[in-house]
Protein backbone atom coordinates (compact mmCIF):
# COMPACT_ATOMS: atom_id res chain seq x y z
CA UNK A 1 0.00 0.00 0.00
CA UNK A 2 2.79 2.71 0.91
CA UNK A 3 4.51 2.32 -2.64
CA UNK A 4 0.72 3.33 -3.90
CA UNK A 5 0.88 5.92 -2.10
CA UNK A 6 4.23 7.58 -3.48
CA UNK A 7 3.29 6.94 -6.96
CA UNK A 8 -0.15 8.91 -6.31
CA UNK A 9 1.31 11.45 -4.42
CA UNK A 10 3.84 11.72 -7.59
CA UNK A 11 0.82 11.40 -9.94
CA UNK A 12 1.47 8.09 -11.19
CA UNK A 13 -1.56 6.93 -11.30
CA UNK A 14 -1.74 4.15 -13.51
CA UNK A 15 1.50 3.23 -11.21
CA UNK A 16 -0.96 3.24 -8.21
CA UNK A 17 -3.96 1.31 -9.35
CA UNK A 18 -1.20 -0.90 -9.98
CA UNK A 19 0.52 -0.85 -6.79
CA UNK A 20 -3.10 -0.90 -5.10
CA UNK A 21 -4.27 -3.87 -7.08
CA UNK A 22 -0.64 -6.02 -6.03
CA UNK A 23 -2.05 -5.43 -2.11
CA UNK A 24 -5.96 -6.17 -3.05
CA UNK A 25 -4.44 -9.01 -4.92
CA UNK A 26 -2.03 -10.69 -1.80
CA UNK A 27 -5.15 -10.32 0.54
CA UNK A 28 -3.19 -9.42 3.78
CA UNK A 29 -5.34 -7.32 4.99
CA UNK A 30 -9.00 -6.14 3.91
CA UNK A 31 -8.66 -2.14 3.73
CA UNK A 32 -11.63 0.11 2.27
CA UNK A 33 -9.07 2.88 2.33
CA UNK A 34 -7.02 0.67 -0.44
CA UNK A 35 -10.52 0.45 -2.30
CA UNK A 36 -11.27 4.55 -2.27
CA UNK A 37 -7.68 5.33 -2.85
CA UNK A 38 -7.79 2.89 -6.05
CA UNK A 39 -11.08 3.87 -7.06
CA UNK A 40 -10.21 7.70 -6.94
CA UNK A 41 -7.33 7.14 -9.19
CA UNK A 42 -9.86 5.34 -11.46
CA UNK A 43 -12.03 8.68 -11.44
CA UNK A 44 -8.71 10.79 -12.29
CA UNK A 45 -8.22 8.12 -14.96
CA UNK A 46 -11.31 8.78 -16.13
CA UNK A 47 -12.48 5.10 -15.59
CA UNK A 48 -15.45 5.66 -13.74
CA UNK A 49 -17.13 2.07 -14.07
CA UNK A 50 -13.74 0.64 -12.25
CA UNK A 51 -13.99 3.46 -10.00
CA UNK A 52 -17.56 2.46 -8.94
CA UNK A 53 -16.79 -0.95 -8.84
CA UNK A 54 -14.06 -0.30 -6.11
CA UNK A 55 -16.30 2.24 -4.05
CA UNK A 56 -18.97 -0.42 -3.96
CA UNK A 57 -16.15 -2.35 -2.94
CA UNK A 58 -15.05 -0.03 -0.14
CA UNK A 59 -18.72 0.31 0.93
CA UNK A 60 -18.89 -3.45 1.41
CA UNK A 61 -16.11 -3.82 3.95
CA UNK A 62 -16.83 -0.48 5.79
CA UNK A 63 -20.99 -0.23 5.16
CA UNK A 64 -21.05 3.31 7.13
CA UNK A 65 -17.60 5.25 5.63
CA UNK A 66 -19.27 8.53 3.91
CA UNK A 67 -16.08 8.56 1.46
CA UNK A 68 -17.43 5.60 -0.12
CA UNK A 69 -20.67 6.67 -1.11
CA UNK A 70 -18.82 9.80 -2.17
CA UNK A 71 -16.33 8.40 -4.56
CA UNK A 72 -19.52 6.26 -5.65
CA UNK A 73 -21.53 9.61 -6.45
CA UNK A 74 -18.58 11.09 -8.44
CA UNK A 75 -18.12 7.34 -10.55
CA UNK A 76 -22.01 7.17 -11.09
CA UNK A 77 -21.99 11.43 -12.44
CA UNK A 78 -19.29 9.65 -14.92
CA UNK A 79 -21.49 6.99 -16.12
CA UNK A 80 -24.21 9.15 -16.81
CA UNK A 81 -26.65 7.77 -13.58
CA UNK A 82 -27.34 11.26 -12.71
CA UNK A 83 -30.35 10.10 -10.23
CA UNK A 84 -28.42 7.08 -8.46
CA UNK A 85 -25.06 9.91 -8.06
CA UNK A 86 -27.63 12.10 -6.23
CA UNK A 87 -29.17 9.38 -3.88
CA UNK A 88 -25.36 7.73 -3.40
CA UNK A 89 -24.41 11.79 -2.19
CA UNK A 90 -27.68 12.16 -0.29
CA UNK A 91 -26.38 8.84 1.54
CA UNK A 92 -22.61 9.99 1.85
CA UNK A 93 -23.81 13.37 3.59
CA UNK A 94 -26.37 11.36 5.85
CA UNK A 95 -23.61 8.75 7.06
CA UNK A 96 -21.04 11.85 7.10
CA UNK A 97 -23.37 14.05 9.63
CA UNK A 98 -24.42 10.58 11.88
CA UNK A 99 -20.48 10.03 12.05
CA UNK A 100 -19.57 13.85 13.06
CA UNK A 101 -22.73 13.96 15.94
CA UNK A 102 -21.41 10.57 17.50
CA UNK A 103 -17.32 12.49 17.35
CA UNK A 104 -18.65 15.59 18.99
CA UNK A 105 -18.03 15.99 22.77
CA UNK A 106 -20.94 16.26 25.06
Amino acid sequence: MQKGDVTFRQKDFRQAIECYSQFIDAGTMLSPTVYARRSLCYLISDMPQEALNDAMQAQVVSPVWHIASYLQSVALTGIGMENEAQAALKEGTTLESKRNANTKPK
